[in-house]
C-alpha cells in the first residue's frame, strides 16, 4: 500500500487548476497553481511558487504541463460489463431490459471493478451505483452490497450505493400473475419463482437498508453513502413509494428514482392515474430536494415547474436516451428554470464505455438547439453537472465537487499537450478547451482523498490486467446447461412481452422527433 498512500502531505503542481465554475458559469482558474494536500484534504490552492516557498521539503506530484480539476461524478450507473458486450443489442427499453435475464455474469466484484477501471481512467472519482435489484434474503443482499462497495473502495472510488425496489409489474405494465397465466405452462413455471425472488416485503428492504446504512456510516463515512432507489412509477405501488420516502426522511437519506424515461412510461401514468407521473409523485408528497429523478426525458413544462418548485434534481443520461431510442431530455428547459441537473452514463456511454469527459461533450452538443440567440448549455453548465451537482445528488455535497480548502483532495490531472497540441488560442477558456478537446480515457493521474489511484493513465490500486483476463476467461467458456436454457427462455419471454406491448400501445401515430418537439414549432 506504500505506493497508494505515498505521502500524507504533498503538493500537486499544475500549469493551471480549475477549482470549479462561478455564478456566471465561467471557469475559476488558478494559473501556475499548486494544491496543498494534507491528510486527504485540500489545505490550500495557490501559485506553485508560493506553496513551494512555504513547503520546500514536501513531495511534488503533477508538473508544469498538467491541468488539474475536481474528480468527476457519474450520477447514474448500474453495472460493469455492458449489455452489448454480453450479447444484448441496444433497443427500446421495454424490450431491452428483459433480455438481461439471459445474460451471463462474472460475479459482483469483477463486474464492479471492470467499469470502475474505465471511470477512474477517465477522471470519474465518485459514482451513484444503482444496483438492478436484490434477490433472496438479507444475507444474500449483504453479501452483494459488501462485494460491490468493497470493489469500489479497493480500487479507490467513492460510492453512493442504492438498489432498485419493485413490488409490481416486473415484466409488462400489468401485474406478473395475470401475464404469466397467459404463457405456456412450462414457461410460466420457469419464470414464476425467479420473479418471486425479486420481490420481498417492503418492510424487509427498509429494515435491511437502515441496518446497512448504519454499518457503513461507522465503517467508511468518507467513502460510502447509502441511498434509496424506487425503481420507477410503474414498478412501485403507492404504498411502496410511501414506505420508501418515509424511510428516507427518517434516516436523512437521498432518493434516486427513474422516471418518465420512455414515452410508454409517461403514457402509463396518464392511463393509470389520469395525470403525469411527476404530478402523481407530487400529490403523494414525494417530491423534495432529497430526490433525484433519473432521465426525465418525457417531462413536460408543467412537470418541470413542479420539479423546480420542490427542489428536485434531475440526472441527465444523454448516451442512454440515444442508444435506447428513449428520446432527448428537455435539459435546456430544466436549466432555464434553475433545476439542478447532474450527469450520468447509465449502462454505457456512446462508445460503450464509461468515459465521463466524452459524456460531457455529448451532453453539451446534444442540446445545441437551432437559432441565433437560442439558449444552449455552456461548457460551464456541463462542468457543473459533472462536479458540484453530481456531488450533491450522490450524498457527498460539500465534501467534493470543487477544489477548495477543506474539501477532499479528489483531483484529476490531464496533460495540457494532449489538449492543445499543436496549438490552441490563448483566448479559449480552459473549461471549454478541456470539454472540447480531451481524448478518450484522458486522465493521466487521479487522486481520491489524496490517494493516488491512477498513474500514467492506468489504475494502480488493483491489477487491472488480471481483472480483464479473469473476466475474459469466465465469459469465453462454453455456456452451461442452465445458461443456455436462460437464453432460450428469455428469447421466448421477450417475444411474449413484445406482443403485449404491441397490443396495449399500438404505434399508429409516429411521435414527433423529440429534439424538434423541444425546440418548438417549425
Amino acid at each position: 500500500m506504500s505506493d497508494l498512500l505515498a505521502h500524507r502531505e504533498f503538493l500537486i503542481r499544475s500549469r493551471a487548476t480549475i477549482t470549479g465554475v462561478d455564478a456566471d458559469l465561467d471557469g475559476e482558474v488558478v494559473e501556475g497553481a499548486a494544491i496543498h494536500v494534507r491528510d486527504g484534504l485540500i489545505a490550500a490552492v495557490k501559485s506553485f511558487g508560493e506553496l513551494r516557498a512555504e513547503y520546500p521539503d514536501l513531495p511534488v506530484e503533477g508538473g508544469p504541463g498538467a491541468i488539474a480539476f475536481p474528480g468527476l461524478v457519474n450520477g447514474h450507473h448500474h453495472s460493469g460489463l455492458t449489455p452489448f458486450q454480453l450479447g444484448v443489442p441496444y433497443g427500446p427499453l421495454e424490450l431491452w431490459l428483459p433480455q438481461f435475464r439471459g445474460m451471463r455474469h462474472v460475479g459482483h466484484r469483477l463486474d464492479t471493478l471492470y467499469s470502475a477501471i474505465e471511470m477512474l481512467e477517465s477522471g470519474t472519482t465518485t459514482v451513484q451505483h444503482i444496483h438492478p435489484g436484490l434477490t433472496g434474503g438479507p444475507d444474500t443482499w449483504t453479501d452483494l452490497s459488501d462485494k460491490v462497495i468493497g470493489a469500489y473502495r479497493d480500487i479507490g472510488m467513492r460510492v453512493s450505493f442504492s438498489f432498485m425496489i419493485r413490488d409490481r409489474n416486473q415484466l409488462v405494465h400489468e401485474d406478473d400473475d395475470p401475464f404469466l397465466s397467459r404463457l405456456p405452462e412450462d414457461e410460466a413455471a420457469y419464470w414464476r419463482p425467479k420473479l418471486a425472488a425479486g420481490k420481498a416485503p417492503i418492510s424487509s428492504y427498509m429494515d435491511w437498508f437502515e441496518a446497512e446504512k448504519s454499518v457503513w456510516a461507522g465503517t467508511d463515512p468518507d467513502g460510502v453513502c447509502w441511498q434509496l432507489a424506487p425503481a420507477n412509477l410503474h414498478w412501485c405501488t403507492d404504498d411502496c413509494l410511501t414506505a420508501i420516502f418515509d424511510t428516507a426522511r427518517r434516516t436523512g437519506s437521498g432518493i434516486h428514482m427513474h422516471l418518465v424515461e420512455t414515452r410508454l412510461q409517461a403514457e402509463y401514468a396518464r392511463r393509470t392515474y389520469g395525470k403525469s407521473a411527476i404530478r402523481h409523485l407530487a400529490d403523494l408528497g414525494c417530491l423534495s430536494n432529497d430526490l433525484t429523478l433519473g432521465h426525465g426525458i418525457w417531462a413536460d413544462e408543467t412537470d418541470l415547474d413542479l420539479v423546480h418548485d420542490c427542489g428536485c434534481t434531475i440526472c441527465h443520461n444523454a448516451s442512454s436516451g440515444l442508444r435506447l431510442a428513449s428520446g432527448v431530455a428537455p435539459v435546456n428547459d430544466m436549466l432555464k428554470r434553475g433545476i439542478p441537473v447532474c450527469l450520468g452514463i447509465d449502462q454505457a456511454g456512446i462508445n460503450d464505455d464509461r468515459d465521463m469527459l466524452q459524456e460531457m461533450r455529448l451532453a453539451w452538443a446534444l442540446h445545441r438547439e437551432p437559432g441565433l440567440t437560442t439558449f444552449r448549455p455552456s461548457a460551464g453548465h456541463v462542468f457543473r453537472m459533472a462536479t458540484e451537482h453530481g456531488a450533491a445528488t450522490t450524498g457527498f455535497a460539500g465534501r467534493i465537487g470543487r477544489l477548495e480548502i477543506g474539501k477532499a483532495a479528489d483531483v484529476v490531472l490531464v496533460d495540457w499537450n494532449d489538449i492543445a497540441r499543436p496549438f490552441i488560442d490563448h483566448g479559449v477558456p480552459l473549461v471549454d478547451a478541456l470539454l472540447q478537446r480531451s481524448r478518450q480515457m484522458a486522465a493521466g493521474t487521479v487522486f481520491v482523498g489524496g490517494r493516488k489511484v491512477v498513474s500514467g493513465g492506468r489504475v494502480i490500486s488493483i491489477d487491472r490486467e488480471a481483472v480483464f483476463e479473469e473476466i475474459g476467461a469466465i465469459l469465453s467458456a462454453p455456456l452451461s446447461a442452465p445458461q443456455a436454457e436462460a437464453r432460450e427462455r428469455t428469447a421466448s419471454l421477450v417475444g411474449h412481452m413484445a406482443r403485449w406491448f404491441d397490443g396495449h400501445y399500438p404505434e399508429d401515430i409516429r411521435c414527433a422527433y423529440r429534439f424538434n418537439e423541444i425546440a418548438g414549432p417549425v
